[in-house]
């Protein structure tokens, strides 16, 4: 199968491109660049351009003869969500909205979109279900909601067949660590301990210590990205017999920020500064997923559920590439 891989230079989407390729399908990566690598597709087919120039994405569905598009093009900053909005609602809305019509008019039908546990804004309880109330707090999780729903009411005209993959929190390296984390500027926790440990930054902050968890710091569901990558195989599958599948991403474990910073202290064998400050408006104690659906339908395992592997590929992945993919 030929896949166009939207986005596919980032952090997930190089990891998509290479699983793809393993698995005997045929990726084709198209970015701008503006975010992500060169040197991530590695020897994937690369076409440099924008997802949302209509006649340009016509013209690259069919000359490579696409049979289904992924799409990982979004910008994902929840503080530039908020003070941008509008340049987020070009992109992760309005550009989305064009790659479909593009696919309508060559009619390729299948998409599987990366979306996020952004849409459930501050959940009441966890785990969270896919039935779990959509109430997105910031301009980020309502663009993707809002991908959503647009791919919903396609799907019913019968010219759409879709998955949406609400992610928790990616991380790891993928490919023996050779692909990993390398954005500008990086917001994510993992890398930004692993850059204090580094000696990149002089110190990692903890946004809170009173919240209601076991050591009074925040939970968060973090997944390996090569498990993530390969829920999208599985729902690639599922399409050919499916007009619409919405799945949860996560391990269904939650780690503190605590014991983030210790399994990075223990891993890489370093001590750094750890700065504790005033919580950060809108982060919930608790954000961990309920994946049993994805498990029961599409008969998805995470092979690398254990914190410590997790950081353990981030970490040889920014020792080995110290400056990030230098392009």
């Amino acid at each position: 199968m030929r896949v166009l891989v939207c986005g596919g230079a980032g952090y997930i989407g190089s990891n998509m491109t290479a699983m793809l390729a393993q698995n005997g399908c045929e990726p084709i990566v198209l970015d701008n660049l503006s975010k992500g690598h060169r040197s991530a597709v590695r020897d994937a087919r690369f076409v440099l351009g924008d997802f949302g120039d209509y006649d340009f994405t016509v013209e690259v569905l069919r000359k490579y003869g696409i049979e289904a598009v992924m799409h990982f093009a979004a910008f994902i900053e929840v503080a530039e969500s908020v003070s941008q909005p509008l340049r987020y609602y070009d992109n992760n809305v309005s550009r989305t909205r064009t790659l479909l019509a593009a696919m309508e008019t060559v009619g390729v039908q299948k998409f599987v979109f990366s979306s996020t546990a952004a849409v459930y804004g501050m959940p009441d309880t966890v785990p969270i279900t896919e039935q779990t109330p959509k109430m997105p707090i910031n301009p980020y999780g309502q663009t993707k909601w809002a991908v959503e729903r647009m791919c919903h009411f396609q799907s019913q005209t019968g010219r759409l067949r879709y998955a949406a993959l609400r992610y928790f929190n990616a991380c790891g390296a993928g490919l023996n660590a050779a692909l990993g984390e390398d954005h500008h500027p990086e917001s994510h926790l993992i890398p930004l301990i692993i850059q204090a440990a580094m000696g990149k930054r002089d110190h990692i902050a903890i946004y809170g210590t009173d919240y209601p968890t076991e050591d009074g710091t925040c939970v968060r569901d973090y997944i390996h990205v090569e498990d993530l990558c390969r829920a999208h195989l599985l729902a690639l599958d599922k399409l050919n017999d499916s007009d619409e599948l919405v799945y949860n991403l996560g391990n269904g474990k939650g780690h503190t920020v605590r014991q983030v910073i210790d399994t990075v202290r223990r891993v890489s064998g370093r001590d750094f500064k750890v700065v504790e400050t005033d919580r950060r408006p809108g982060d919930p104690p608790v954000l961990t997923a309920d994946a049993t659906k994805a498990r029961t339908e599409l008969g998805w395992k995470t092979d690398y559920p254990d914190l410590e592997t997790i950081v353990q590929s981030a970490w040889q992945f920014h020792n080995e590439h110290p400056d990030g993919y230098g392009d």
